[in-house]
């Protein structure tokens, strides 16, 4: 969900200064000669074997690899790409756009969110509120002070071929349809939806057909990935517990709004079963993504932050132990997504936007 990062990116220009490049350089000893490493590394960033920056403006997020590793989708607000909300572009492995401009494979109405391959690697699904509306919705950020994500009641699931075509309405039921992804293995879509009244999480199968409810929970459960072999799931979580918090989870709701502020990993089995909390870390644990092994997961959190930032990725084992901090950013890192293959790691991130506002798409080669 881009929208967030505009305010996230906001607060952070704010109250932060600018990264220190020098601390962006790591120097290493190597037979005695000092050798200094990709100055987009951050020290301590011991996974990132090199790091190249894919986008250079505007909010860039939510970048999936094809099955076949060989090209990305992912949404963007780049105005300089002609566009006045997210939409999805579709970018080949090894290309930059410092200078150019991606294909956008969207509609180009309304807002888009969350777009994913098909295993045949010649299409896309993605959600989108063009029925609703062609404009860009509104985008509320802030509630009685506290940030919050709209949750449009417009947003249906589509296919899409790879030059934009929309070929198949997955969803047509009234509410929010939206956070589709698909497993590896090829056979489930997994998405939330508004349609029992909360937003809980469905499978269904390539087609649309055979949705089943798999969490029935009251609170947020969004952001849902399956494992490696497609028999999990990990997602994020709000689950309001008190009286009051109960409460403002539903009026909220009512609103078609969702506060992210306060989130917690949960894993289950595909079909829902074996339900249970992952994290317990406290402030916004989020965008998680199963490492290839399918043992640890890659997430980001804001939990050893005191002002609501940075927010950087840690891995965690599936039975919540040897937590371990990936990134060493001061200001935000999030979205992190393997590729099939297990060797790079596209994730996004407001390193090097020049203590701006830009949230940058980068791909690290990524070792153990």
């Amino acid at each position: 969900m881009t929208k967030y990062l505009s305010l996230l990116a906001l607060i952070i220009l704010v109250f932060s200064c600018k990264n220190d490049t020098k601390k962006q350089i790591t120097p290493e000893k190597d037979n005695g000669a000092v050798v200094i490493k990709d100055s987009l590394i951050f020290s301590g960033e011991n996974h990132f074997k090199s790091i190249k920056q894919i986008t250079f403006g505007g909010d860039n997020a939510e970048a999936y690899w094809s099955f076949d590793d060989k090209q990305i989708v992912f949404q963007s607000n780049n105005k300089n790409w002609n566009v006045n909300c997210d939409q999805m572009f579709l970018m080949n492995i090894g290309e930059t756009f410092k200078d150019k401009i991606p294909p956008m494979i969207s509609t180009g109405k309304g807002r888009t969110t969350c777009s994913y391959f098909l295993p045949d690697n010649k299409h896309i699904i993605y959600a989108s509120t063009h029925l609703g509306d062609e404009k860009c919705p509104d985008t509320p950020l802030r509630k009685n002070g506290k940030y919050i994500w709209p949750v449009y009641d417009t947003f249906d699931i589509f296919v899409a071929d790879l030059e934009g075509n929309i070929v198949k309405q997955l969803t047509n039921e009234k509410g929010y349809d939206a956070e589709p992804t698909v497993s590896p293995k090829g056979d489930k879509i997994v998405f939330t939806s508004t349609r029992s009244g909360d937003l809980e999480l469905y499978t269904m199968n390539l087609d649309g057909s055979d949705v089943k409810q798999i969490t029935d929970e009251l609170g947020y459960d969004g952001g849902a990935f399956f494992s490696p072999d497609g028999t999990k799931i990990i997602f994020r979580s709000s689950r309001p517990k008190t009286e009051k918090e109960i409460k403002e989870y539903k009026d909220l709701l009512a609103e078609g709004l969702v506060e992210p502020t306060d989130m917690e990993l949960y894993i289950c089995n595909a079909d829902g079963s074996d339900l249970r909390q992952l994290t317990d870390l406290g402030n916004a644990n989020w965008s998680p993504f199963f490492h290839p092994s399918g043992e640890k997961i890659l997430f980001s959190s804001n939990f050893e932050a005191e002002r609501g930032f940075p927010f950087n990725l840690y891995l965690i084992d599936i039975d919540g132990k040897n937590l371990e901090r990936v990134t060493h950013s001061e200001t935000f890192d999030a979205f992190p997504v393997f590729s099939n293959d297990g060797k790079y790691l596209a994730f996004s991130s407001n390193r090097n936007n020049g203590g701006g506002r830009d949230t940058n798409l980068f791909i690290a080669e990524w070792q153990d």
